[in-house]
């Protein structure tokens, strides 16, 4: 079907992790686009002679691209329909930017579409809401469109991560698309976590790593002494104890837990497997699969949100060699 290289626009860019893995699997961006600046200012920094544009997706023009891009993709905005998210969906703004990019689909009409999202979409409102969006995106019914909730630990990426994939095909063009396979290579975080640059990272305070200093690999707060645990944990360990998230600490034979926008908050817990600490930015970004040259622009909080956000690399990378397979 393209015998060049397939194109394609995002929006909702973040720091780049979709179009790392989409140019690492050989497309083209024509237009990478994001609202926050250090998110654009990453884009720059790593994606030279790219066209950026730091505005709100409806303001973009798109005029030259109708008819005239392989793939438009995004990834809209999510925190809406996350369990950590108030679950406001689409009567929150940022649930309203999914009928943005519906117009930018029926407008372009690009070849594919596709939207990457949380996994708690498909339970809002019991599955009405992925309905309502799906509905809307393909409302002139020129699309064949399917969706799968994809973990990334299937994908060569060390980190337990599942995230739903919405895409759409154009129906005169015929085209097939198929998800990728799992694949049977595991990545572990003793796989990643040896020889990382140094590079800057939150820490804990003196109590938390006294605490962490009784927590093995694997562990939480249920493996801290009764005394110390409901010292801790105040009214919550009367009420069961919380999530097991609280004061995890990462081992190295298992796979990440969800990296999150922030590394040290109390019930988000991602401590180094073998330091009393949280996860510096260069270990964030390995677990994310970003190459140690990559760069991220901005304050430490504002560079652990960036990679806490974006698709990991290897998962982009394989969806992207489907997309282009389903291209040809």
């Amino acid at each position: 079907m393209t015998s060049h290289s397939p194109t394609f626009i995002e929006v909702c860019a973040g720091c780049g992790g979709l179009s790392s893995g989409l140019i690492n699997a050989g497309f083209t961006p024509l237009l990478l686009n994001d609202t926050n600046k250090d998110c654009c200012n990453t884009l720059k920094k790593n994606h030279e002679g790219a066209n950026i544009i730091c505005c709100s997706m409806d303001k973009l023009v798109l005029t030259d691209y109708i008819d005239n891009v392989d793939l438009l993709t995004g990834g809209v905005p999510c925190q809406s329909y996350s369990q950590s998210g108030l679950r406001k969906g689409l009567d929150d703004p940022r649930g309203e930017l999914m009928y943005k990019f519906g117009d930018m689909i029926n407008t372009i009409r690009p070849k594919i579409f596709m939207i990457e999202n949380v996994k708690g979409l498909l339970s809002h409102n019991k599955g009405k809401t992925l309905l309502s969006i799906i509905e809307y995106l393909n409302k002139n019914n020129l699309y064949d469109v399917q969706y799968k909730v994809l973990n990334a630990f299937d994908y060569e990426v060390p980190q337990k991560r599942e995230r739903v994939f919405i895409i759409g095909t154009l129906k005169s063009k015929n085209i097939t698309f198929t998800f990728p396979e799992n694949k049977e290579n595991k990545v572990l975080l003793k796989d990643v976590l040896n020889d990382v640059p140094n590079s800057p990272g939150n820490s804990y305070s003196n109590e938390k790593i006294n605490l962490f200093k009784l927590i093995p690999q694997g562990g939480c707060w249920i493996n801290l002494p009764i005394d110390e645990q409901k010292k801790y944990l105040g009214n919550s360990y009367l009420s069961g104890g919380g999530k097991r998230g609280i004061l995890y600490r990462l081992s190295m034979e298992k796979p990440s837990l969800t990296l999150l926008c922030t590394p040290s908050q109390k019930q988000t817990e991602r401590c180094h497997p073998l330091e009393e600490r949280p996860l510096t930015l260069k270990e964030y970004s390995r677990i994310q699969t970003f190459d140690d040259s990559y760069e991220f622009v901005g304050s430490i909080s504002s560079q652990y949100k960036q990679i806490g956000n974006a698709v990991p690399v290897k998962l982009a990378y394989y969806i992207g060699l489907a997309l282009k397979e389903s291209l040809i």
